[in-house]
């Protein structure tokens, strides 16, 4: 079940999609990585579906990741007399913390969070940016607003505060139970929503371990400003144009996401880019062309992987979305400019040992043709540093351990395998060519790199590089189970 790409595809996964027969065909469209939105559904909803999801991957046989994705803090206007009401640019509209039902000239913020951070100029959007008050004055139980983009504002609407930096976690108590129930069940990427700085990933960390990897989702200016913080404490990031598109000008959005993926490229680190990719898919079963056109920059950029959303959770066409994204990427993967793209944006390699690997395997690649490049690994980091310099040649991660084999399925190029730790550079030597044989990498005479640290067993010591010609070997027992 190789695929014949290198950027992957997470699908999210809802009341469209969670039965057995569906996750199977979406495997086998594409999908390499199954979101489970915390934002819906019970705890007993997300165990049938992991359930499901780890009994397809026993019959296909690779390595299946899963995303748990937090709610986060909605912050909310309260409930309104009549349901809702008309507001008309130039008008004033106060904001207070007086739970009594709202009318034309003043609604319920229950959230004195956001008085805490006020300031006068303060933008407050309403209904994904429908609705936008300025702050005149405030108090810390009451604001008074000029309505500078006015219209329908009815009860429990969302709202954003661009400008300001909230006091708050951005796991509230309902998420500190999801992220317990989601780290009990064996989820393999834990996503936050809300993330503000780097901080908040700190915060993160401390409750997650090593029991999953972490993931900030980018949807606040203030986490853009901190955005080398962030990027450093978090395993991967996700570019949320959702919410960023909300809370910061939309022309902005595309120049942001290309800064993420630069900073997240120099780091190592995945970056998934995410919502309204093939939005129109929920209820057509083709998407636009420019629905096209954003999967295809998002892969020429480099992203590891890029995501669906509704359209699969939802959708009434969850197998035709992911099979178009699917070929979306290929397409593009087959554009020779789409190689001299991700080589032009190549990072400055760090200053470690693996890094130093890693950048070599780049320069071999260049001078003498790759079947294959494979990264022996205990954590994944050997793969991560591998798939940041982006090289033509597939890079297969093997690793003894079924956590980081299912981590590695969002990482871009990676193609994981499970193996038993090995012994020696002779079994490593067997073991390479063997898989590379059986997984249809690559022919007889061709040749693979091969990365590994010195002594064996031992995280974070990659530390020696060995090129072999691919050969029959005599001993046919080792090649691996297709089971």
């Amino acid at each position: 079940m190789r695929r014949r790409r290198d950027a992957k595809i997470i699908g999210t996964l809802g009341p469209s999609s969670n039965d057995r027969e569906t996750i199977l065909k979406l495997f086998d469209a594409g999908i390499d990585v199954f979101r489970l939105n915390f934002s819906h559904g019970s705890h007993e909803d997300h165990a049938k579906t992991h359930g499901i999801i780890r009994s397809v991957e026993e019959e296909r046989g690779r390595p299946i990741g899963i995303l748990a994705d937090l709610q986060g803090p909605k912050l909310r206007v309260g409930k309104f007399a009549n349901g809702k009401e008309m507001l008309v640019p130039g008008e004033q509209f106060v904001l207070d913390q007086d739970p009594t039902p709202g009318d034309g000239k003043r609604a319920p913020l229950l959230h004195p969070e956001i008085f805490a951070a006020l300031s006068v100029g303060s933008n407050l959007l309403v209904n994904d940016g429908k609705i936008r008050l300025k702050v005149l004055e405030f108090t810390e139980q009451r604001a008074v607003t000029e309505v500078l983009v006015g219209g329908e504002i009815s009860s429990n609407k969302g709202v954003n505060v661009p400008d300001l930096v909230l006091p708050i976690s951005p796991l509230t108590a309902k998420d500190r139970r999801d992220l317990d129930y989601a780290l009990e069940l064996g989820v393999d990427w834990v996503a936050m929503s809300f993330v503000q700085r780097g901080e908040d990933m700190a915060e993160l960390r401390s409750l997650v371990g090593n029991k999953a990897a972490i993931m900030a989702k980018l949807e606040k200016p203030s986490a853009i400003d901190d955005l080398n913080n962030i990027v450093h404490l978090s395993d991967a990031v996700m570019v949320a144009r959702g919410d960023l598109g909300v809370e910061m000008p939309q022309e902005i959005v595309p120049v942001v996401q290309k800064k993420i993926l630069r900073c997240a490229r120099q780091e190592g680190k995945p970056v998934v880019v995410a919502t309204q990719m093939l939005e129109s898919m929920i209820n057509s079963p083709v998407p636009t062309r420019a629905e096209s056109s954003d999967v295809a920059t998002a892969v020429y950029d480099g992203a590891d992987a890029v995501m669906l959303s509704a359209e699969t959770a939802a959708g009434s066409f969850p197998i035709e979305a992911a099979t178009a994204m699917n070929r979306i990427i290929i397409e593009v993967e087959r554009d020779p400019y789409y190689r001299k793209s991700i080589n032009a944006a190549m990072p400055t390699p760090g200053d470690t040992v693996a890094d130093a690997i890693s950048s070599s395997l780049h320069h071999v690649a260049t001078v003498i043709p790759l079947a294959a490049t494979f990264t022996y690994t205990e954590s994944g980091f050997s793969s991560f540093r591998a798939a940041r310099e982006r090289p033509e040649a597939p890079v297969i991660g093997c690793t003894p351990n079924v956590e980081t084999a299912r981590r590695l399925a969002l990482v871009w190029g990676v193609h994981a395998v499970i193996y038993q730790v090995m012994n020696s550079i002779e079994d490593m030597v067997s073991h390479a060519i063997n898989i590379t044989l059986a997984e249809g990498f690559g022919e007889m005479g061709e040749i693979i790199a091969i990365t590994a640290g010195m002594p064996f067993g031992r995280t974070g010591t990659t530390n020696m590089m060995r090129l072999t010609r691919l050969k029959e070997l005599p001993n046919t027992d080792q090649l691996p189970s297709r089971d």
